[in-house]
């Protein structure tokens, strides 16, 4: 083993935390201190530091900063769906996906919680009570989850998507609710006056809110807002509530649909049925993703702002992880229509 110099830096193995001081000319516990988030050390001693781990190649210690820090390193992303779900509906995938790149600046690590058939309401709730992640981006909350009531005052956490109980909690959502209304509206400018919507699953304020917005156009124009089937955010769910719908509503002209993807149940349901868009039903979906761009005729719809919500809800994570004491954000995004083919 070669010991160089009078500093004595070390070559051969890794360096130690006495080694880092002793560059530094700082204390062992000065130099642990800026290395495990510079509480309580002057900026010259962070720099002297830093230099020295720089100068040495110095590698914290994961699980000895942890347990300095009561920090993990670790970030929760809670899907609260069935994998199947997950794997096919581009909004939870794109979560995914900006979520990790969110993290690459960071030193924290990305943990993906996905609920499975079963499952009891609070288990993940539990786990992420007992200390495992730092906090948790929580994405598609559903009523009964347990991880509002759980997490609130513990963890930081941050849901896509409003929670039911939001007060004191930080969430970044769109205007479900004007979305649902302008997208009702644009249906009503195109003259139809037997307007339908296939909703989302009623245990999520997304799909509640958007069932407000379609309501609150229709009961503006004075028209009718019988014309209700639940699709529950799937492809095959949606194809039957549209077969429903139009046994129910023969006359019906246009159709506001929850999300992009259940527009593409909607579209086979009226294929099958010779119903062409936006010929006999004019069809509005919600979201923005992948398939409204992929039908044909495009689908009109209403842009999701995915990619800001996602930025935004892992900025609000990673500052109240942070400084606990940072009061929760809200942050609602303004929602806004993509006019393609299908009105």
């Amino acid at each position: 083993m070669a010991v160089g110099g009078e500093e004595g830096t070390v070559t051969g193995r890794a360096p130690t935390l006495d080694e880092v001081a002793r560059e530094a000319g700082v204390s062992r516990s000065t130099a642990s201190r800026a290395i495990n988030g510079g509480e309580r050390v002057s900026p010259k001693a962070q720099a002297a530091v830093d230099a020295a781990i720089a100068r040495l190649g110095f590698s914290p210690n994961r699980a000895a900063r942890a347990l300095a820090t009561s920090h993990t390193g670790s970030i929760a992303l809670v899907i609260p769906e069935p994998d199947e779900r997950f794997l096919t509906d581009p909004f939870l995938l794109g979560v995914l996906r900006g979520v990790n790149r969110g993290l690459v600046d960071s030193e924290n690590q990305l943990v993906l919680l996905i609920a499975h058939e079963g499952q009891s309401p609070g288990r993940m709730a539990s786990f992420l009570n007992a200390g495992h992640v730092d906090g948790a981006i929580v994405a598609s909350p559903h009523r009964g989850d347990q991880i509002e009531e759980t997490m609130r005052g513990s963890r930081p956490v941050v849901f896509i998507g409003r929670p039911f109980v939001s007060e004191g909690m930080s969430y970044v959502d769109v205007d479900n609710v004007e979305g649902g209304r302008l997208a009702t509206q644009r249906l009503i400018d195109a003259g139809r006056r037997r307007i339908g919507t296939i909703t989302g699953t009623l245990d999520m304020t997304a799909a509640l809110d958007r069932l407000e917005g379609w309501r609150a156009a229709l009961s503006a124009a004075g028209l009718p807002d019988d014309a209700v089937e639940g699709g529950q955010f799937g492809i095959e769910q949606a194809e039957a509530a549209t077969h429903r719908l139009l046994d129910r509503v023969p006359d019906l002209d246009a159709l506001f649909v929850a999300s992009d993807t259940m527009a593409i149940g909607v579209r086979r349901a009226l294929q099958a049925r010779s119903l062409s868009v936006p010929g006999d039903i004019a069809l509005i979906g919600f979201d923005n993703l992948g398939p409204a761009e992929n039908m044909t005729p495009g689908l009109t719809t209403v842009d999701n702002p995915l990619l800001m919500m996602v930025q935004e809800a892992t900025r609000i994570l990673l500052d109240r992880i942070r400084d606990p004491q940072r009061p929760p954000e809200a942050l609602v995004l303004p929602a806004r229509l993509v006019e393609r083919g299908s009105v």
